[in-house]
């Protein structure tokens, strides 16, 4: 019986967190989920399930077309270029997508649901949330409570990285033999292997990198 959903996006921190799931609930008590949700970095999908095949569990990938229908940010919408700094008028990155994570960790809830499982995994950090308020802990506090009630289910949202920087959470993937699986992972919002390195979010995953004094195993790999 599967114990554990690890919300899997193909990045550095959500395979760090499905390694932290390995070492706490055990190889065989642990699945990933992946969302389709018109991503315009959309290799992201490939690594995700390159990932999962390399941890050895089994991997669901679910579709959500309705934020690329919506628009109005640059994951979503190819119009727009990724852009450093924030909106004037809503003070957050041009790269958040509205209520991407807690659509992400409902339907996740529903699938784990179905499934009796009763323990979900997110890689959500507010220390380097990049402006993101869906990634702060009283975010995540609520939507549990939210699901365990609206659901009438007894679910535990588990967030490893939350209070982590950048440079722990490489340190962490080192210590939970991940950093093998990090190599495949996708972070670089222009979608782009090699990535192209100036992103905001190439930028941050260079930076724990360095910080951490560990070398990047994906960048090695090109």
């Amino acid at each position: 019986m599967t114990n554990a959903l690890v919300v899997l996006s193909g990045g550095q921190d959500s395979t760090t967190c499905l390694y932290w799931a390995l070492n706490r609930f055990g190889r065989r008590q642990v699945a990933a989920v992946t969302f389709d949700y018109g991503q315009r970095h959309r290799i992201e999908l490939d690594c995700a399930a390159h990932v999962a095949m390399l941890a050895e569990v089994p991997h669901t990938l679910l579709p959500i077309d309705t934020f690329a229908a919506l628009g109005g940010n640059a994951l979503t919408d190819a119009r727009l270029a990724v852009r450093p700094g924030v909106d004037a008028r809503t003070q957050l990155p041009n790269t958040f997508v509205p209520g991407r994570n807690l659509i992400f960790l409902t339907f996740a809830a529903a699938l784990a649901y179905q499934r009796c499982i009763h323990h979900l995994v997110t890689g959500v950090a507010q220390t380097d949330f990049s402006g993101y308020p869906d990634c702060r802990q009283p975010t995540i506090q609520a939507l549990e409570q939210a699901i365990r009630l609206g659901m009438d289910y007894d679910l535990t949202i588990h967030a490893p990285l939350m209070f982590e920087s950048k440079a722990d959470t490489v340190r962490m993937a080192r210590e939970l033999g991940a950093l093998p699986a990090l190599a495949w992972t996708h972070t670089c919002y222009n979608g782009q292997q090699p990535p192209c390195g100036v992103c905001p979010a190439c930028e941050l995953r260079a930076k724990g990198f360095a910080e951490a004094g560990i070398p990047d195993p994906l960048v090695e790999r090109f």
